[in-house]
């Protein structure tokens, strides 16, 4: 069990809830979202003391569910240290050694909005992305901030993956991996190789934890996460090992 209690005090914020609305994972649900003033930028020391109590961010907002009655959204992360890939993982990791990797700032780019777009009318269409549009890419993966970078994934030239994640004083925080959904790539499980290689990045700087965000126990999209063992999960004010 690892202690929750940010290094620093964080200072006097104000936080809003939002109304009520259709929960995006459980279906027949209703879902209400905790979020930081939207007059308070993230920055670092208070966006790395939120996200030990189970914040996340999009764009330039810091939030997390707070829903009446339903606790199923459940803040997960990797010890990195602990972590061993399982016998599929290292499968995905030698079908894409011919991928070349790169760190970028997370500012807009053209051929990132493509893949993008294609990702979630391909993969998303069912979801409250659908359609994608160039504002609510630049609303949500872009950020001016020395802490919000882009992970490049490239094949032949070829730009087929990009993974959005945020450098924390305590670890890294995967926002969001897209990806091209060729037929003829569907074998090398980008989304995987993406969470390998920030475990990779998480090492190489002695950070001790990937932050994964929310996992829900009976949405069939998230099961992928329990796969990355052991992991931790958020409960209460301490991070325990998610038992299987």
């Amino acid at each position: 069990m690892s202690s929750n209690a940010p290094r620093r005090p964080v200072r006097d914020l104000r936080f809003f809830l939002t109304v009520p609305h259709a929960c995006s994972y459980l279906p027949g649900h209703e879902a209400t979202t905790l979020f930081l003033d939207p007059q308070e930028s993230p920055v670092p020391g208070v966006y790395d003391s939120l996200a030990l109590l189970g914040f996340r961010r999009s764009g330039r907002h810091l939030y997390r569910p707070h829903c009446e009655g339903c606790n199923a959204c459940r803040s997960v992360r990797i010890p990195v240290n602990d972590f061993s890939p399982n016998r599929t993982q290292r499968k995905v990791s030698r079908l894409n050694t011919d991928i070349s990797t790169r760190v970028v700032p997370a500012r807009y780019d053209a051929d990132h909005y493509a893949l993008y777009a294609d990702y979630i009318r391909l993969r998303h269409a069912d979801g409250d992305m659908y359609p994608p549009s160039r504002e609510q890419y630049r609303t949500f993966l872009t950020l001016d901030e020395p802490y919000a970078h882009l992970l490049e994934m490239h094949l032949d030239g070829k730009l087929v993956a990009v993974a959005a994640f945020d450098q924390l004083e305590h670890g890294l925080s995967a926002i969001y991996t897209f990806f091209n959904v060729n037929n003829n790539l569907e074998k090398r499980s980008l989304g995987t190789f993406a969470i390998l290689k920030l475990v990779e990045l998480c090492r190489e700087q002695a950070l001790p934890h990937l932050y994964l965000g929310y996992w829900i126990e009976e949405c069939r999209k998230m099961r992928y996460k329990r796969a990355f063992s052991p992991i931790e999960v958020l409960d209460g004010r301490h991070w325990r090992p998610l038992i299987r």
